[in-house]
């Protein structure tokens, strides 16, 4: 078992991981009827997109024996209506002003950032926007 969810009422969860006892609090956007103070699910999902293109550019950097300490996306999500869902995720990548790599390096990058379990796992139908800025 992954972890655990605990509806605490007023559209807020508790998300626990088990295996280290950390936890996600959610709510429900403003705009669909929830106060907005936390990481809404629908969030969590294009911040997992982002968290783990940085995870596995993480385990390529290593292996090439680069630092990507300071690497920072911005993730914007994009709903759609009718039915509500996620329609977009542009994550735009700024690399540390230091960092100095070769072409090649950068494309082994940017093809794992392309390749890792969460944006194989997204709907077709989500429009993934990445733009990364060397």
């Amino acid at each position: 078992m992954t972890s655990t969810i605990l509806y605490e009422g007023n559209l807020r969860t508790v998300c626990t991981h088990l295996k280290s006892g950390t936890t996600i609090e959610t709510d429900a956007p403003v705009d669909n009827q929830g106060k907005g103070e936390k990481f809404s699910p629908s969030d969590l999902v294009a911040t997992a997109l982002g968290s783990c293109m940085l995870t596995i550019m993480g385990i390529k950097a290593r292996d090439m024996e680069v630092d990507l300490d300071g690497l920072k996306i911005q993730v914007e999500k994009v709903m759609a209506s009718e039915p509500r869902r996620i329609g977009g995720i542009n994550l735009t990548f700024y690399f540390p002003a230091g960092l100095k790599l070769e072409q090649k390096q950068k494309t082994v990058l940017e093809r794992a950032a392309h390749t890792c379990p969460v944006i194989e796992s997204i709907h077709p139908d989500i429009k993934v926007k990445t733009v990364f800025n060397w």
